[in-house]
């Protein structure tokens, strides 16, 4: 097998002509974040802003020239824009009118019929607005309830940098394709799954661009046969940043949920993240409160650490609903680190029983505005 380097690469792209310009990506200058790892290639295709989603066919045609060569494994292109306006300032300053560099082109247009996230009926974003609270274990958790509310459900890790889900769910092992361009997800516990940790090694940390997270993003979504599915879950990783605003912008998302701790602390992060959904109207289902109180196994005598009601008196501040809330509880943290999470271990427990609550609550607000899933919102940075 023939070993890919960038020259072959650039080869293969210097072949590929826009058909706009008349020259090829190579010589237009158009190319970039270009990165090589085990077969994987992957490489941003940059375009005039105002071409959006027009751009789409060069993207597949520059994918399919890489894909042909000997020894590529998987391609991820994405489209980047450039704003034709004069910056008029340093790199901090390059939020002007119009799409930010490095946003995916066209991404205030539909999401493209006949991809794998077309065959979803509603997309819900399990997000928080910093990073241990629990939000994985509640979105896998949510996940198992869903679907033992009779919900087919899906779970789409979309943590690209830290990866949770295949050791949370108790699946390991790499997807299957058929055609070399759709992957099978894989299945835990009867739902289907789809990570970033299926695709690189569990210690191998993924040091990516924006741009590379996007494109890895869309075709996590797209590019997985999901299946008709009632329900996905798409754990978010923390914070407000590109991954939020990429699926914010194509996954049609029908709602979030948003994971806090009681303390003000985390209450303030979540806000952040509440607001963030509401910019890009996508409907906030409401909050949920993790971690809320410890109930000692042995004495029995319950124990407010990080306070307790915090998210309950956010909510109604906020004028989200409340959707529930989860105790402190080693056998969550155990069940969830060996595999097996709370729902699937224990189902006639009080903790699933406490998911399964949640769960209806979000089915009921999804039917509450059962209008199909909402257009992709149009983000405009000013």
């Amino acid at each position: 097998m023939a070993k890919i380097t960038e020259e072959r690469v650039l080869e293969a792209l210097g072949r590929v002509r826009d058909p706009e310009q008349g020259k090829d990506l190579v010589s237009l200058g158009m190319i970039g974040g270009l990165t090589i790892k085990d077969g994987n290639v992957g490489f941003s295709i940059e375009v005039a802003a105002e071409r959006g989603a027009s751009a789409e066919p060069l993207r597949k045609a520059a994918e399919q020239a890489v894909f042909a060569l000997d020894g590529v494994t998987s391609v991820t292109a994405v489209l980047t824009a450039h704003s034709s306006a004069p910056r008029t300032g340093g790199p901090a300053d390059g939020a002007g009118a119009g799409p930010a560099a490095g946003a995916p082109a066209g991404a205030s247009a539909p999401a493209p019929k006949g991809g794998g996230a077309d065959r979803v009926g509603s997309i819900i974003a399990v997000a928080s607005g910093k990073g241990g609270v629990g939000k994985s274990t509640t979105a896998a958790n949510l996940t198992l309830a869903l679907m033992a509310e009779g919900a087919r459900t899906g779970l789409l890790d979309a943590d690209i940098y830290g990866p949770s889900m295949p050791r949370m769910m108790g699946v390991r092992g790499k997807p299957t394709t058929a055609d070399g361009k759709v992957l099978d997800p894989m299945v835990g516990h009867g739902v289907k799954l789809m990570s970033m940790g299926f695709l690189v090694d569990e210690e191998t940390p993924m040091i990516w661009r924006g741009p590379m997270v996007m494109s890895a993003l869309q075709q996590l979504l797209q590019d997985v046969d999901w299946g008709p599915l009632d329900v996905m879950v798409v754990d978010m990783p923390p914070g407000t940043g590109d991954a939020q605003l990429t699926l914010a912008q194509t996954a049609r998302l029908a709602g979030a949920v948003i994971v806090s701790t009681p303390q003000d602390i985390a209450l303030l992060d979540a806000r952040k993240g509440l607001n963030m959904f509401r910019k890009v109207d996508v409907p906030v289902l409401g909050i949920v409160e993790n971690m809320s109180y410890f109930q000692c196994p042995h004495c029995g005598e319950r124990s407010d650490i990080f306070s307790h009601g915090g998210a309950r008196r956010e909510a109604e501040r906020l004028g989200v609903p409340f959707l529930g809330e989860i105790p402190l509880d080693i056998a969550i943290r155990e069940t969830s680190d060996g595999g097996r999470p709370i729902v699937a271990a224990e189902p006639d427990g009080s903790h699933a029983a406490a998911y399964r609550e949640i769960a209806v609550r979000v089915l009921d607000r999804l039917d509450a505005g059962a209008d199909g899933p909402k257009p992709a919102p149009k983000i405009v940075i000013r």
